[in-house]
């Protein structure tokens, strides 16, 4: 298997409903930039829309590094 095994969309759903809590970075298992996302309510919404742009684009890793490419 290519990538991570934890699920796109459901990664791109996170990010767009509580991504200022910094949710998807959790699923992905990224506590500690999770709960900096959690403090600054998402670096204000900006490392949000970073983060979203980086899921569509295919460039989103998890915590082990591996990229968030399964749609299913």
């Amino acid at each position: 298997m290519y990538g991570s095994p934890e699920n796109k969309l459901t990664l791109f759903l996170l990010c767009i409903i509580f991504g200022w809590l910094g949710l998807h970075r959790f699923y992905v298992g990224k506590k500690l930039t999770g709960v900096l996302m959690l403090v600054s309510l998402g670096g204000a919404g900006v490392w949000m829309m970073v983060d979203l742009a980086l899921i569509l684009m295919g460039r989103f890793t998890d915590g082990d590094g591996l990229p968030v490419v399964q749609w299913v």
